[in-house]
């Protein structure tokens, strides 16, 4: 078996497939152009790890200026994250389970790891846990703004849960988050940043709310697809957005300004006419939101996408031939595999580990 790093130098097409690569250039152009958008605002960057799932990329990100820290969905991720050297990790998701919160103490002891809340379960678990082993964590309740996944809503909800984290002993109330996941990729950008501002009104006047009251607060949240929206609005301190650093073809089409910076190389190995079948599919690509592309093959139509081929008419390839797929969901991509190629000019130059891969507890 030949070693990855024996890869290093070679051309992409000598690679098994399917795999994902990604383009040096064009993920640095991706990652450079969101970090200068944010040099003269007072809102901050908080990329989310769940899109791509490695930490060297995580690094690249923070080494940028204008990044708070990192974002994360679920604990085993964060675990990940701390343990490659990040140091300021939020879970952006509600942590249920002793020995989850158990998990969340341990990492404070070794870095800054924040968790949302929306219960008083939640907030008693995380509590007992960081108490029992000395340290004090910062949470963010989150506030639902539409989304209906999790969260209170927006005032006596929140301003509950904020007294309950004050009666705690390991726990501060650090801010609050949102997320308006139901309207990130509305196509009609003017749609899109109404219905996005309309949406923040309430959360809005919720941190007012809690100011007066005494309480010293943040707010994080938005993604890729509002950036230019959520980041601008006065209160908004943190971006959570993930999918730009690598784009995928749903995603490409609001937001053209970012480049395809990853794809999978797959071969065909079969063809009917103008008909073709790749060796990769849903074990190996996330198309759970749209359909993927195949670069230089625009014509190409996207029939289906099975288990382990996907299949396209019109498409001018042979047997053998080996494409690049733009995959239609990244997070679901990356998830899939323990490694990711990283090209210049289709020649190998690095192999990142995706060490998130898995992880989904």
């Amino acid at each position: 078996m030949i070693k990855k790093e024996d890869r290093i130098g070679k051309t992409v097409y000598e690679l098994p497939t399917p795999c994902i690569i990604a383009e040096e250039e064009k993920l640095n152009y991706n990652l450079k152009y969101l970090s200068d958008y944010f040099g003269d605002k007072k809102c901050r960057l908080r990329p989310h790890f769940k899109s791509h799932k490695c930490v060297t990329l995580a690094k690249k990100q923070i080494a940028l200026p204008n990044t708070n820290g990192i974002t994360c969905a679920k604990v085993s991720e964060a675990e990940q994250l701390v343990a490659g050297g990040i140091p300021d990790v939020l879970i952006a998701n509600q942590v249920i389970g002793k020995d989850k919160t158990a998990r969340i103490a341990e990492m404070n002891k070794h870095a800054k790891v924040r968790v949302a809340v929306d219960s008083e379960t939640g907030i008693k678990q995380l509590d007992e846990a960081v108490s029992a082993v000395g340290v004090k964590i910062g949470v963010l309740i989150e506030v639902d703004i539409g989304m209906n996944r999790g969260g209170v809503l927006p005032g006596q909800a929140v301003y509950d849960l904020a007294e309950k984290i004050s009666s705690c002993k390991g726990l501060s109330l650090d801010g609050l988050q949102s997320y308006e996941g139901h309207i990130v990729t509305l196509e009609n950008y003017e749609e899109r940043k109404k219905q996005v501002e309309a949406a923040m009104g309430p959360l809005m006047e919720t941190r007012r709310e809690l100011e007066t009251m005494g309480y010293n607060i943040f707010i994080s949240s938005g993604g890729t697809g509002t950036y230019d929206i959520t980041g601008q609005i006065e209160g908004i301190d943190e971006l959570q957005s993930g999918s730009y650093a690598l784009m995928d073809s749903v995603y490409k089409k609001i937001r053209p300004e970012f480049q395809y910076a990853r794809y999978i190389l797959t071969t065909v190995i079969s063809k009917r006419g103008n008909t073709i079948t790749v060796d990769v599919g849903l074990k190996g690509m996330g198309a759970e939101y749209g359909t993927p592309e195949i670069i230089g093959l625009p014509e190409a139509k996207n029939l289906y996408v099975a288990e382990e081929h996907t299949v396209f008419e019109n498409a001018d390839a042979k047997i053998g031939d080996k494409l690049k797929l733009i995959p239609p969901h990244g997070c679901t991509t990356n998830n899939l595999y323990s490694h990711m190629w990283i090209a210049k000019n289709d020649i190998i130059t690095d192999v990142w580990p995706i060490e998130g891969r898995g992880c989904v507890e």
